[in-house]
């Protein structure tokens, strides 16, 4: 069964906080479509909802239904099993300049573990699914 992410922001973004992932259940992963140019940075204020396809894919829902997928340049150690992230932007803005770390569960305490750089942001478009 596929998981999905929702977002929780832990802290106001806007004095430097950082904001946490974590796993949902939702329906299988659909095809997708690219739209448009990647783009470097998202707007942390329109992400309503994340969700990590593997180890190096996440796809940030975002206001308004768009969707951006994220594509990592490298394999993200545990992100796929461990099914949540953190992240520290700087000022208003996710980017690809920017690491993301992986949330482990130890005895009920989350710890940050690997960290892992983020690629660019490519919006895309889920198709509809077979009635």
């Amino acid at each position: 069964m596929k998981k999905t992410v929702s977002l929780l922001l832990a802290a106001s973004l806007a004095v430097g906080g950082f904001a946490i992932a974590y796993a949902k259940n939702r329906a299988p992963e659909l095809p997708v479509k690219a739209i448009g140019t990647p783009v470097n940075c998202v707007n942390t204020y329109q992400i309503r909802s994340t969700k990590i396809v593997d180890d190096r894919t996440i796809d940030f829902e975002m206001t308004g239904k768009k969707l951006y997928r994220n594509t990592l340049p490298y394999s993200c150690p545990s992100l796929k099993s461990e099914e949540r992230f953190s992240y520290k932007p700087t000022g208003s803005q996710l980017c690809n300049v920017d690491i993301i770390r992986v949330l482990n569960n130890y005895g009920g305490h989350l710890q940050e573990g690997v960290g892992c750089g983020l690629g660019k942001f490519q919006q895309i478009e889920k198709a509809q699914p077979i009635k």
